[in-house]
């Protein structure tokens, strides 16, 4: 495309005239396109795979990583889970115009909150198609339109589940430009698409940290974001130690290259000579390496010494940094200073001790005696997630249907005035 900024804004125009249409549609409607979207997804089951195919290809061509590649390839397996996800989607209650904390004023007015949609939502993101279906799902029924622009890489997956998001919106009787996914690879569709303050509400970047970086630095639009999950795992003096084991162990081993995983473990000095030496030998039979400092190497042989940059790194691969601390104040400090504001958790069974830790952790999630994997959308019962925001602002942790929502206040009277 010779002019992307002139395609850009046509994009946000038919955006902006899809959202309203989509803030007046109603939940069966909504619910009708969820799931023709996922008919049709499924029946274009063997094409989207050939589709896939292409950029697969390309992609080995460039030289992309095995992990890349993974996260880019469609299975009859990945095809069935995007038609249950936008299914699952339908079956969750629809936020849009839920009415909140009505209360009479004495002036004889009623006051309360009415849930909206934000608007057009712009969604950025690499390498996984899956998230072209889960996004425009998530966006269609929480009453919003969208515009979405997915990696290079997935150009031909993209643009192929597109189609079936488009037959399932026809279908149900709405705008087909409700979902647009954007046609050119060309990067500098991605900078006026976050500089589109006219015509898009909201941005969320899904991907590494050099693109959420990008995104945070050049938009003109508010962003829901998180810039990376170095996530903590503190094992206090009064934790059940078995329990601790097994908990610091998923929180690391469930899976590697996940934002909510444990990136550095911290351990009570007065219990670190009982469960160190057990928990990693369990890290090392799963071959994690293991960067500790100077107390924790006595206890561990096999551990490496940490640099002040490994407590402040997202390893998102079997590597771990291990600290022994003098007790809670320690944990938290480090956790301060450290952390990314993502998800920490305390195993103890004092309870004065945990109730500090939620109140004093500083983190879009805070756990007690639970692994850090847990901080998902699914899992917080959210049914899905747009991605999660360490923001303070607006929408913090798993980022679900209300979080792509806003209020606000509504005013019911009989003729009232004011004097």
């Amino acid at each position: 495309m010779s002019d992307i900024k002139t395609y850009m804004q046509g994009v946000g125009v038919a955006a902006r005239a899809a959202a309203r249409q989509m803030a007046q549609a109603d939940t069966a409607t909504k619910n009708k396109a969820l799931l023709a979207i996922a008919d049709a997804i499924l029946s274009a089951s063997t094409h989207l795979i050939a589709e896939n195919a292409k950029d697969v290809a390309a992609a080995r061509s460039h030289g992309l990583d095995d992990a890349s590649i993974d996260r880019l390839t469609l299975t009859e397996k990945s095809v069935r889970g995007m038609a249950e996800g936008l299914q699952q989607i339908a079956t969750l209650p629809d936020p849009i115009g839920g009415i909140t904390d009505l209360s009479y004023r004495p002036s004889g007015i009623q006051v309360g909150k009415m849930r909206v949609p934000l608007g057009v939502i712009g969604i950025i993101y690499e390498s996984r198609p899956n998230v072209t279906a889960d996004a425009a799902g998530l966006c269609l029924k929480s009453g919003n339109a969208a515009i979405l622009r997915g990696g290079s890489e997935a150009i031909h997956s993209n643009q192929a589940i597109a189609a079936c998001v488009h037959a399932g919106l026809q279908a149900a009787g709405l705008p087909a430009n409700a979902v647009q996914v954007i046609s050119t690879t060309d990067r500098a569709a991605v900078g006026e698409l976050i500089t589109m303050k006219d015509y898009v509400d909201v941005i969320v970047p899904r991907g590494g940290k050099g693109l959420i970086e990008r995104i945070s630095n050049e938009a003109r639009i508010p962003v829901i974001k998180h810039l990376h999950g170095v996530c903590h795992v503190y094992i206090d003096s009064e934790a059940d130690l078995d329990k601790a084991i097994r908990i610091a162990d998923n929180a690391k081993t469930h899976r590697y290259g996940v934002c909510n995983a444990m990136e550095t473990l911290l351990v009570h000095s007065d219990v670190a000579a009982q469960v160190l030496p057990k928990l990693c030998k369990i890290y090392l039979d799963k071959g994690v390496e293991l960067r500790g400092d100077d107390t924790a190497r006595k206890l561990v042989a096999q551990m490496s010494a940490a640099t002040e940059e490994d407590w402040y790194t997202e390893y998102l691969a079997p590597i771990l940094s291990i600290r022994v601390v003098a007790g809670l104040d320690g944990a938290m400090d480090h956790i301060a200073r450290y952390g990314s504001q993502h998800t920490e958790s305390i195993v103890t069974e004092n309870y004065t001790k945990a109730m500090r830790f939620l109140r004093e952790v500083d983190s879009s999630s805070v756990m007690v005696n639970a692994s850090t994997r847990f901080a998902d959308g699914f899992e917080y019962g959210l049914g899905a997630e747009i991605g999660i925001s360490t923001d303070k602002i607006h929408a913090r942790g798993p980022v679900g249907l209300e979080g792509l929502t806003s209020q606000k206040y509504i005013v019911l009277g009989n003729g009232q005035i004011r004097s």
